[in-house]
């Protein structure tokens, strides 16, 4: 069996080799499948990578040709520090629409991440910072754009969204992306949205916060609102959830369809001490208050379903490969990983547990990458 029964050949054969044609020692679909199949087994760093392929080339001769033997680190390293971020970027954005299913309605979450380890303070070089697109329902991370050094999520954003189909879904994006541009490019692509605003836009939080002071009468105003109750662990929390028309708000007029302003209220009780906590949210959904509050809880999975993942069951962070695009194409590459192991049906086990399963059982991680197929 070769690579082009393989998604790697299906989807990744526009990616463009880097190197110049004197040093094509190894071809390059070759080193792609290597490093994908390498740290599906949990291996991290260039040498254990290289390793891995010594140790089952004998396997990976079914896939992919090897004529020239096993790629060294050095070369590993070389190929991923060159490819183009961009490029490769847009073969998994095209992985990724051919294998989910697009249902309406999807909650799309949007929020950033912090490569820490990826900082190199000795040569001056800050740790990137990538914004994911995160489908909550279908369990897949849709895309992802890296933030320029002197730049911020406001620009990075939107370029995501162009690059994604979201149409006939709902975008939930934090504060930071709480601007009228990015709202307008949602609705541009027939999406709905619902952004959290906080101080960041000080008129706009304020009037939205006005129109929430007084609840005493909620029975007897304009509001919709809808509660649930969750308990364990010795811990009580009750979630409230208040929509109003946005007109209500006269900043409100200011932003893309408009239709809504949210105020999500949380009450904590643990061991005798109770927090409340409330957010605020502007939205171009109506005012169904079960829905919205619905919408809300899945963009908080991002954190547990995405970043805890990597972090945990990939060492994201501790990650110290910082050469030119090496770690941002390494973080492309978590990422075609993360997907492989959420969508794997056969075994429920945690994700790192899959990982450690898929480097000792050849036949489990035959059916991991062909899954797709």
């Amino acid at each position: 069996m070769q690579t082009q029964s393989l998604f790697i050949d299906k989807y990744f054969n526009s990616l463009p080799d880097p190197r110049i044609e004197r040093t094509k020692l190894h071809d390059f679909t070759d080193i792609l499948f290597i490093v994908i199949c390498a740290t599906l087994c949990s291996m991290e760093g260039w040498e254990e990578i290289e390793d891995f392929a010594h140790e089952r080339k004998t396997w990976l001769k079914r896939f992919i040709n090897l004529n020239n033997g096993v790629p060294s680190h050095d070369t590993l390293r070389r190929v991923f520090s060159k490819l183009d971020p961009k490029l490769f970027q847009t073969c998994f954005i095209r992985w990724v629409d051919g294998l989910q299913d697009k249902t309406s309605s999807q909650v799309i979450a949007i929020d950033g991440k912090t490569l820490r380890g990826s900082a190199d303070k000795a040569n001056g070089r800050s740790a990137i910072h990538m914004v994911s697109a995160w489908a909550c329902e279908n369990q897949l991370v849709l895309g992802q754009i890296k933030v320029d050094e002197k730049s911020n999520e406001i620009t990075a954003i939107p370029e995501l969204l162009d690059a994604l189909f979201i149409e006939n879904s709902v975008v939930t994006i934090d504060a930071m992306g709480c601007q009228k541009s990015i709202a307008e490019k949602i609705r541009d692509n027939k999406a709905d949205y619902l952004l959290s605003v906080k101080n960041n836009h000080k008129q706009l939080y304020k009037e939205i916060k006005s129109v929430f002071s007084d609840l005493s009468n909620v029975e007897e105003t304009p509001y919709r609102y809808s509660r649930e109750i969750d308990a364990g662990h010795g811990r009580i929390e009750q979630r409230t959830c208040y929509v109003v028309k946005s007109e209500m708000v006269g900043q409100s007029i200011l932003w893309c369809d408009s239709k809504s302003v949210v105020m999500l209220e949380s009450v904590r009780e643990y061991q005798g001490k109770i927090e409340t906590e409330k957010r605020f949210y502007i939205t171009s959904l109506d005012g169904n208050s079960q829905n919205i509050s619905s919408v809300i809880r899945s963009h908080w999975g991002v954190e547990n379903n995405l970043h805890w993942c990597l972090d945990v069951a990939f060492n994201e962070d501790k990650c110290k490969i910082r050469t030119d695009h090496a770690p941002e194409n390494l973080s492309t590459v978590r990422r075609i990983v993360l997907n492989i192991l959420k969508h794997d049906k056969t075994r429920k086990i945690g994700l790192a547990r899959k990982r450690r399963m898929a480097g000792l059982n050849i036949d489990y991680m035959e059916t991991l990458l062909c899954q797709y197929n």
